[in-house]
Formats: C-alpha cells, structure tokens, sequence
C-alpha cells in the first residue's frame, strides 16, 4: 500500500518472503484495505515460523463482518474492502491460527456485563451492534481502565487486536 510507511512493505496476498521465515509480524489498520482477506490470512500463516504471532490491529465497527455499501476510504484515502466484525477472529482460526482478542479491561467489563456505555456520532460504527456480539470470555485484558486511559486507549471499542499465533 503505497500510503503506509513499515520497516518491510510488502503486499499481504502475495508475501515475497520464504516459508516461516519470521516471528512477529504487526499490521495496524491494514487488512481492512487488504480485497482478499483469506488469501491474506494463508500467506501470513505461510510465512510465519512456528510460534510467531501476526497482531492485527483493525477497526471493528460493528458486530459481523460486512462489505461497505459505498467505496469506503479512510484518512489516507486508502480504500476499505471490508468493515470487520468479532467473526474475524474465527477466519483467522480457520486458517491454522490461534487467536487471542487483546482488548482494554473497559472493553472486556462492559462486555462480561452486557452494556454499552458508549455513544458513537456518525454512521461509521455502530457500538450498541458491536457491544451486542461481543463474547467477553474470548477476550484477553492488555491494559486496565487506568492504564488505557493514561495512554489515549479511548474509546476502548475503538482499541481491539487480533493475537494470531501460529502453533509450534
């Protein structure tokens, strides 16, 4: 993606790198722009040593995974081919990952206990539907309400991670 700057830039469907040849691979706010997450998901399961974690970092507007109705683009006027849901997490099992939600202690509480503390302006997420589909016993704390809040991890549902961990 010609937009974004990375230590390695590379093209998530056709990763030119050899069989598990890394250990972490990070991928904030990128495989939303990705048209073909499956493809994506092999290729990163593919080159990623036993053991290795890929984080992706995207935003999780709403419950279940959907294609915008309308070209979608984010600051960088990269286009969006997919507006991802909690559902992500089992496409990522379903190619070879384990997979952790790495969520704020707000987040998690607020889900365990089944409310929405939050309001959304706009038409870009819609929080009530993202609190509603949100399991808190698939979700992992990473940062307290004081610590998330002391690091701008706010609004928490805006904060979500995906911890894929290839099996050794």
């Amino acid at each position: 993606l010609s937009m974004h700057s990375a230590m390695i830039q590379l093209d998530l469907q056709a990763i030119d790198l050899p069989d598990a040849s890394l250990d972490v691979v990070l991928t904030p706010h990128v495989l939303e722009h990705v048209p073909d997450t499956d493809k994506a998901l092999s290729e990163l399961f593919r080159v990623m040593k036993p053991g290795g974690h890929v984080f992706l970092q995207v935003p999780i507007p709403q419950a279940v995974t959907t294609v915008p109705a309308e070209p979608e683009y984010h600051g960088d006027m990269t286009l969006v081919y997919f507006r991802f849901g909690w559902d992500l997490a089992d496409k990522i099992r379903a190619h070879g990952f384990e997979c952790a939600t790495l969520v704020t202690e707000e987040l998690r509480d607020a889900a365990a206990a089944g409310t929405c503390p939050w309001t959304h302006e706009g038409s870009d997420c819609d929080v009530e539907d993202l609190m509603a589909g949100a399991d808190a016993s698939t979700m992992t704390v990473i940062a307290s309400t004081a610590e998330a809040k002391l690091h701008g991890f706010r609004p928490a549902y805006q904060f979500i991670t995906f911890d894929c961990h290839k099996p050794a």
